[in-house]
């Protein structure tokens, strides 16, 4: 005799929306399984770190703190949209090239984290130089996505408003 199972296919996404749910949601505790809220926070400070060095033209640290995987995003100031680590790292690039200059910091920093993935929102506060050589000030609303890989919290999406002086 064969038996079948009853399940339609309106509970398996069910179930696999709550195995995705459940791996993307801190735990019951304060701190998820795999990481700390302190640990993204340190990975946030090096990606702020790593960006003022860009401003130099120094990318170094940049290239450090972000996945090279292709399922990475980035939506800066330019106004462009890139997908994957290779569109994402010619953008740093092009930015490296103009030494803007400057300082940025992170404000009002909040943070979610879950097993393999967090999320901080933020401001970016300080100031550039402009194509006209103007030093300009700025305030942005940005959103960074981290995903712990190899142990390590690495970048997987950066978006923020985008600066009239550099959009495309």
């Amino acid at each position: 005799m064969i038996h079948t199972i009853g399940f339609s296919l309106a509970t398996l996404g069910a179930a696999a929306l709550a195995i995705v749910l459940f791996l993307a949601v801190p735990t019951s505790g304060s701190e998820p399984a795999n990481g700390k809220p302190g640990d993204v926070l340190a990975a946030n400070d090096g990606f702020y770190s790593a960006l003022n060095k860009m401003f130099a033209g120094d990318l170094a640290d940049m290239v450090d703190v972000w996945s090279h995987s292709e399922d990475v995003t980035y939506m800066g100031p330019t106004g462009g949209f890139q997908n994957g680590w290779t569109a994402v790292l010619k953008d740093w690039e092009g930015q490296a090239a103009m030494k803007l200059g400057g300082r940025v910091v992170p404000s009002e920093v909040r943070v979610i984290v879950g097993q393999n993935l967090a999320v901080v929102n933020d401001y970016e506060e300080g100031e550039n130089t402009n194509a006209d050589g103007k030093v300009e000030k700025l305030r942005l609303r940005a959103t960074n996505v981290y995903r712990l890989e190899n142990g390590k919290w690495k970048m997987v999406g950066h978006h923020t408003d985008t600066l009239p002086y550099l959009a495309k």
